[in-house]
């Protein structure tokens, strides 16, 4: 019996030390092993990638798109667009793929951008790589089931700011003539000028942008309808940022709704979209609810007969 109990001590002892290790590395090494894990253990889900291409000759300038492998759905398809964090500095599209397996399965198709990183991506660099790969994705979606009129932008950290700023600056999507149905932050800096990171610093104060760079000075009433998700242990990118942009938007009569996680870091929220967690957590319900909602198709009013 003794005997017994150690052995059951000792495995479960193995699991947590297993757990908090790859949480570790998926703190550690990013996105990539948390794309490994997430395929290991959810499998594919039916997504399938029906483009890989560049909008750009940059190495950085990436489109994916994935859709859902049925092709019994009798009208086009939400789209979603995900932009990568990585402090502006680093990042790829193609270690993403958890987010269109975790959103594509349930009707939407998926398209992960990249954009220019580092010294070659620098403020308005990233911002203008967004707008260009909204455009692209909306021109050739439709050839994969995808609806250009309906449209969602999403990202983490960095490319948060990249999709909110594009979304409330209205200079970005008027390029293109794209107006989003809806808008998912996930611990984005909002409000972070003057700039004290590094990363900051790099990506914005080595070209001399100021207050106009930041999206919470950009707050409109027509501004498209805004999830913002946000964790109270991030210490990378602060809370206050998505406060302070909520406010900024309920102040002029934005809609916008706000979640935040008492026990969540800076990555957590990208986590919960991947598997295991995904299935223990309800970002990836939030998400998904809110983009059906944004993304209906209005049924006109038919007028009565005389």
């Amino acid at each position: 019996m003794k005997r017994a109990m150690k052995i059951g001590l000792g495995i479960v002892l193995f699991l947590l030390l297993a757990g908090g290790l790859l949480l570790l590395a998926i703190r550690t090494n990013g996105p990539a092993v948390l794309n490994g894990i997430d395929g290991l253990t959810g499998g594919g889900r039916g997504v399938t990638l029906v483009s890989n291409t560049q909008y750009g000759p940059h190495r950085d300038q990436k489109l994916r798109i994935y859709a859902p492998a049925k092709s019994d759905r009798d009208q086009p398809l939400p789209i979603i667009i995900f932009v990568h964090g990585g402090s502006w500095s680093w990042g790829d599209p193609d270690d993403y793929t958890f987010i269109a397996r975790a959103l594509a399965p349930e009707g939407f198709v998926v398209a992960l951008a990249g954009y220019r990183l580092g010294k070659d991506g620098r403020y308005p660099a990233m911002l203008e790589d967004t707008v260009t790969a909204i455009g692209q994705t909306v021109r050739i979606a439709p050839q994969f089931g995808g609806d250009p009129g309906r449209v969602i932008l999403a990202g983490h950290s960095a490319g948060a700011y990249n999709v909110v700023q594009a979304a409330l600056e209205e200079k970005w999507l008027s390029r293109i003539g794209v107006m989003p149905r809806g808008v998912v932050g996930l611990a984005g800096p909002y409000d972070f000028y003057p700039f004290d990171k590094d990363s900051s610093q790099d990506a914005f104060g080595s070209v001399g942008a100021g207050p106009e760079s930041q999206p919470v000075n950009h707050a409109r009433a027509d501004a498209p309808p805004m999830l913002l998700i946000h964790g109270e242990r991030d210490t990378l990118v602060k809370p206050r940022n998505t406060r302070a942009l909520a406010k900024a938007l309920r102040d002029v009569g934005a809609p916008v709704e706000t979640r935040f996680y008492d026990s969540f870091d800076h990555n957590a929220p990208l986590i919960s979209l991947a598997g295991p967690w995904r299935n223990s957590r309800d970002v990836d319900d939030a998400v998904v609810e809110f983009a059906r909602r944004v993304s209906k198709v209005s049924v006109p009013v038919q007028a009565e007969s005389p």
